[in-house]
C-alpha cells in the first residue's frame, strides 16, 4: 500500500546515500593513488566525497520533483538522458573507426542493423500483455439493476520494468570495482584475476549477471504486486474470475498467472542484455554494446509516451467537462 511505498522509498533515500559516500571514497582513493593530486589526502577525500554525495542527492531530489511534478518517473528519465547523451558519440566514434580500417562497413552495418532489431524485439515484448477476464455481478444501483459487465486485467509480461538490469549491474559493478583497486598493486595477485573474471564478456560476468536480474525479476515483482489484495479489492467490488472462486482461489491463480509471467519476463529481459555481450565477444567489437542502456531507454520511452498520451487524453476530458454548454447540460 500507500505506507509500504513510503517506506522503500525513505530507506531508498537512506541506501543511496551510503552507497553514493562509499562509491565516492573509493573513488577519491583510486584518484589520490594515481599522484595527480596536490593537497593533502584528508582534505582531497572530503572535498570529493561532499561534492559527489552532494550532486547525487540533487539528482535524487531531481528526480522525484519530476515524478511528482511531471510526467513519467523522473530518476529514469535524467538515466535516460544520459544515454541519449552518448548515442551521438557513440555514432561519431563508430565512423571514426571505420575511415581508420578498425571496423569493416560490413561490421558497422551490421550492428546498427543488430540494433534496430533489438529495439524492435524490445518494443514487441514490452506490449505483450496476459489478459485475464473478470466479470462483475449484477448490482443495485438506485432504483434500477445494473447489468453485470466483462473486463479484462491486463498483466504486462515485463512487469519489474528496467530496475533488475540496473541493479544487477550496479551489484555486479560494486565489487569488481573495490577489486580492481585493491588489486591494482599487482597484476598477478588473486583480487586482480577475480576482478578481471569480473569484467564484460567474461564467463563470471554473465551467470552472474544473468543469475542476478532472473532474482531482481522476482523480487522487485513481489514488492510492486500483491495478489491477496488484489482478490480482495476484487472481492468488495463484487468481481470475480470466471471459474475461480473469490477469495483465496483467486489470489492463488493471479498469483500463479504473475509468477508465469515474471519466469518469461525474466528470461526476455536477461536475452536482451546478455545478446551485446555476446556480439561484442564474437564480432570482436572494438567498443562495448550496453544491453542495459538499450532496455532502459526504449521501455523509459515506451512509458513517457503512454503517460503523455493519458495526460493529453486526461486534459480533452476537463477541456470538455469545462465547456458552458457542457455545464449547463449538467446542471439540467
Amino acid at each position: 500500500g500507500e505506507a509500504g511505498r513510503k517506506i522503500i522509498t525513505k530507506y531508498t533515500r537512506y541506501g543511496t546515500v551510503l552507497l553514493a559516500v562509499l562509491q565516492s571514497f573509493g573513488v577519491a582513493t583510486f584518484v589520490y593513488l594515481q599522484g595527480v593530486v596536490v593537497t593533502s589526502s584528508l582534505e582531497f577525500h572530503i572535498s570529493t566525497v561532499v561534492c559527489l554525495v552532494t550532486g547525487t542527492m540533487f539528482l535524487m531530489w531531481l528526480g522525484e520533483q519530476i515524478t511528482e511534478r511531471g510526467i513519467g518517473n523522473g530518476i529514469s528519465l535524467i538515466i535516460t538522458a544520459g544515454i541519449v547523451s552518448g548515442i551521438p558519440s557513440g555514432i561519431v566514434r563508430m565512423l571514426t573507426l571505420t575511415e581508420q580500417g578498425s571496423m569493416s562497413m560490413l561490421m558497422a552495418v551490421s550492428i546498427v542493423i543488430g540494433i534496430l532489431l533489438l529495439i524492435y524485439a524490445v518494443v514487441y515484448f514490452e506490449s505483450a500483455q496476459r489478459k485475464v477476464p473478470v466479470h462483475y455481478a449484477k448490482r443495485q444501483f438506485g432504483s434500477g439493476m445494473m447489468p453485470g459487465q466483462s473486463i479484462h486485467m491486463p498483466f504486462k509480461l515485463n512487469m519489474a520494468g528496467v530496475i533488475p538490469p540496473i541493479f544487477a549491474s550496479s551489484i555486479i559493478l560494486f565489487p569488481s570495482t573495490l577489486l580492481g583497486w585493491f588489486g591494482s598493486n599487482s597484476t598477478n595477485s588473486v583480487l586482480h584475476k577475480v576482478a578481471a573474471m569480473l569484467q564484460h564478456g567474461q564467463p563470471l560476468y554473465i551467470v552472474l549477471f544473468a543469475t542476478t536480474i532472473i532474482f531482481f525479476c522476482y523480487f522487485y515483482t513481489a514488492l510492486v504486486f500483491s495478489p491477496k489484495e488484489m482478490a480482495e479489492n476484487l472481492k468488495k467490488s463484487g468481481a470475480f474470475v470466471p471459474g475461480i472462486r473469490p477469495g483465496e482461489q483467486t489470489s492463488r491463480y493471479l498469483e500463479k498467472v504473475v509468477l508465469r509471467l515474471t519466469l518469461f519476463g525474466a528470461l526476455y529481459i536477461t536475452t536482451i542484455c546478455l545478446i551485446p555481450e555476446f556480439l561484442t565477444t564474437a564480432l570482436k567489437v572494438p567498443f562495448y554494446l550496453g544491453g542495459t542502456s538499450l532496455l532502459i531507454l526504449v521501455v523509459v520511452t515506451i512509458d513517457f509516451r503512454t503517460q503523455i498520451n493519458s495526460y493529453r487524453m486526461s486534459s480533452q476530458y476537463e477541456d470538455l467537462i469545462s465547456r458552458p454548454d457542457m455545464k449547463s447540460l449538467s446542471r439540467k
